[in-house]
């Protein structure tokens, strides 16, 4: 079985993930802008496939909307998921994994949504909304 490990910029907020993960997915919402900089790459797993260490207790949840929430490390402010409200999938932050390396590069969603100063040119599919058979909170952005 496959085992990826991850965590937080400061150590306080550690994860383990058993089994396989999704292709990344690149999100260009204004959610995901304003809370990133710039936009969200997210693999996904089972909920039940994840541990979540927070000795610390420095996971903090915030409602962007009612259909999700985003997980973050409350000590160093690095953003670690993206958690459907009632899915059975989370969301991990392809940069927060400790060996981000093993990941595959999937597809583009909310592209109408995308910040006007940069280009999308790495040949991957774009899609203006969300892709086929992938969850989104339905605006774009």
């Amino acid at each position: 079985m496959e085992r990826h490990e991850g965590g937080c910029l400061c150590g306080a907020v550690r994860y383990v993930c058993d089994g396989a993960l999704r292709q990344v997915v690149f999100c260009h919402c204004s959610q995901c802008r304003k809370q990133t900089g710039l936009y969200y790459a997210a693999t996904s797993v089972a909920k039940a496939a994840v541990q979540i260490d927070d000795a610390a207790a420095a996971l903090r949840w915030f409602a962007a909307s009612d259909f999700a929430r985003r997980g973050f490390c409350g000590t160093c402010g690095s953003h670690l998921f993206w958690d459907p409200i009632g899915g059975a999938d989370l969301s991990v932050l392809a940069g927060s994994f400790d060996d981000p390396g093993a990941l595959t590069a999937g597809y583009h969603i909310c592209v109408a949504g995308r910040a006007g100063f940069y280009d999308i040119a790495d040949g991957l599919p774009q899609f203006p909304q969300g892709a086929p058979g992938l969850a989104i909170a339905g605006a774009p952005g």
